[in-house]
């Protein structure tokens, strides 16, 4: 629809130029769905960016702009409203016409093939391996993985990416941590390092190091042997979690792979050769006047081991990503980030590196809610609830549609009270018992012997009511919700959309007149035509988001 009428507008303002009635070139305009349905179908503002250029009033030009517009069996009507907005209201063929095309089309109607093949790189969740996953790193998960499976039904080649710090102080934390429970078991006194990482799975770790080798390392003076054997068990413990959460990813990246190849030396050469690099204080800055920055940024921490800090490692990474053609990188990071990551890509420019095609989602965090009180979490102590704890209390249907149910740059209070009621209030249930009561339809009618023609042209669509045809407009919408919530990097739109549709639908089907399955056959056709619509739409919304689209409940 979008399409259609962007094109009547351009042809509109053609034929007006060619008749002397409209002088200006015309400018970029946009069509989109008026906040009030009331207003019509679609609504341009065709005529408001072009009234400078024109010198006249813009209710003027879309006059002249809507005088011009070819008349068509499809479109009711085309009105001038307000300043000068255009709005069109589609006739109920052309809905019929799109009803059928996309029963026709089945589930790739949904989806647009706006990606064409074009090559997208999403880094997400990225959490390294100093303890289990959080629920704070769920909504990362889930924000990332929604991303990706929005480009992969829009036609892109994706891949998914997780890059982690493997190195570095906490590492050697984690590392020491280990050690000293590792001696603990062995009976030996040891001092616990005082930032040390005090949960039960360092124990748990320790334990199968004794278990392997058992005093065997009492003696060893490197780090590396308690620190390999942690990143391997708690990694595999965070792909565990993520299965269970339906993320996968295809490439996995880390910090020390990079250091140990010389990349992070090259930026640091690189980064000296521009004359953007400072010493005092003991560390390596990188010098943040130069670059726009509103100071100097550690890239080397002071101390005998002259370790690199994230940014550097950081800037070594996106380097890599770059190098390898990606069309766009999309990456997902906490709000704690944010200043982090704009010294990287300040220092990819002034490395010479075209950062045009890096986009960046930013996520507040998540406070867990029980019985109106907050859940107290500590990382280090391992006073908290882990991703895994919380997927085995809510499920990963409920964990993925409420991490989603937020703008990303908005704090989201998870109610667990809430995300266990099986209730209408429980958004995502109200959407699951939407699909399932439509299932449950479609089941009454196979029992009652009636059927789709495969034909659709012999069903008289004529038959839905306003309210019918009302929601299938919305429904016909969604490929166009799609395709904006990828645009604007915002999945929440997709549940959002759902909800808005599943409202639609309860409200009526529980109304005793609209019985889907009645007396009158060929009515009964007609509206199992438009509940298959109807299902295929929230089936496909809900796979979007990897929440599943139950047959009963």
């Amino acid at each position: 629809m979008k399409e259609l009428i962007t094109s009547l507008i351009s042809d509109a303002v053609a034929r007006a130029r060619l008749s002397g009635d409209l002088a200006s070139d015309q400018a970029p305009f946009t069509v989109e769905r008026p906040g009030d349905s009331s207003h019509g179908d679609m609504a341009t503002n065709a005529a408001l960016v072009m009234a400078k250029a024109e010198r006249k009033a813009p209710r003027a030009v879309a006059e002249i702009i809507a005088r011009y517009i070819e008349p068509r069996a499809d479109v009711e009507e085309v009105k001038v409203a307000g300043p000068g907005f255009i709005n069109f209201r589609m006739a109920a063929s052309y809905w019929h016409s799109e009803i059928r095309r996309a029963l026709a089309a089945g589930p790739s109607f949904w989806c647009s093939d706006l990606g064409r093949g074009r090559r997208v790189q999403v880094e997400f969740l990225s959490a390294n391996p100093t303890g289990p996953l959080t629920v704070g790193h769920g909504r990362n998960a889930v924000l990332g993985d929604t991303l990706a499976r929005l480009y992969e039904a829009t036609g892109h080649q994706v891949t998914r990416e997780y890059y982690f710090n493997n190195g570095g102080r906490q590492m050697r934390l984690l590392g020491e941590s280990v050690r000293a429970r590792y001696l603990e078991e062995l009976g030996r006194a040891v001092a616990f390092p005082e930032e040390g990482y005090q949960g039960e799975y360092i124990r748990e770790i320790a334990l199968g190091l004794v278990q392997r080798h058992e005093a065997a390392l009492a003696e060893e003076p490197s780090l590396e042997p308690f620190r390999a054997a942690a990143e391997e068990r708690i990694f595999g413990e965070i792909r565990a979690t993520c299965e269970h959460l339906r993320v996968g990813f295809d490439v996995y990246t880390n910090e020390l792979d990079l250091i140990r190849a010389g990349k992070v030396d090259k930026v640091l050469a690189a980064l000296e050769g521009r004359g953007l690099v400072a010493r005092y204080d003991g560390a390596t800055w990188l010098r943040g006047e130069p670059l726009g920055l509103p100071k100097d940024l550690v890239l080397l921490r002071s101390g005998p081991d002259r370790e690199p800090t994230y940014r550097t490692t950081d800037i070594a990474y996106y380097i890599d990503k770059l190098s390898r053609g990606f069309d766009l990188v999309v990456g997902v990071f906490g709000a704690d980030h944010i200043a982090e990551h704009q010294g990287v890509v300040a220092a990819l420019r002034a490395l010479g590196h075209d950062t045009a095609c890096l986009r960046t989602v930013i996520y507040q965090f998540v406070t867990l809610m029980r019985g109106g009180e907050k859940v107290k979490m500590s990382t280090r102590k391992a006073t908290y609830v882990t991703l895994e704890e919380l997927l085995d209390e809510v499920g990963p249907d409920v964990a993925r549609f409420f991490f989603l149910f937020r703008k990303s740059d908005t704090h989201l209070d998870f109610d667990l009270d809430l995300a266990k009621t099986q209730a209408p209030e429980n958004p995502v249930f109200y959407v699951q018992y939407a699909h399932a009561r439509l299932e449950s339809v479609l089941r009454e009618a196979a029992k009652a012997g009636l059927a789709v023609p495969a034909d659709l042209a012999a069903v008289d669509l004529a038959l839905l009511s306003a309210e019918e045809l009302a929601i299938a407009r919305r429904v016909l919408g969604f490929p166009e919700v799609v395709g904006e919530a990828l645009d604007a990097l915002e999945p929440h739109r997709i549940p959002f959309a759902l909800l808005e549709l599943a409202g639609e639908f309860h409200r009526y089907y529980n109304k005793p007149a609209n019985r889907i399955i009645g007396s009158d056959r060929e009515l009964s056709r007609v509206r199992l035509v438009w509940a298959r619509l109807v299902k295929g739409c929230i089936a496909r919304g809900l796979e979007l988001i990897g929440v599943n689209a139950p047959e009963r409940m």
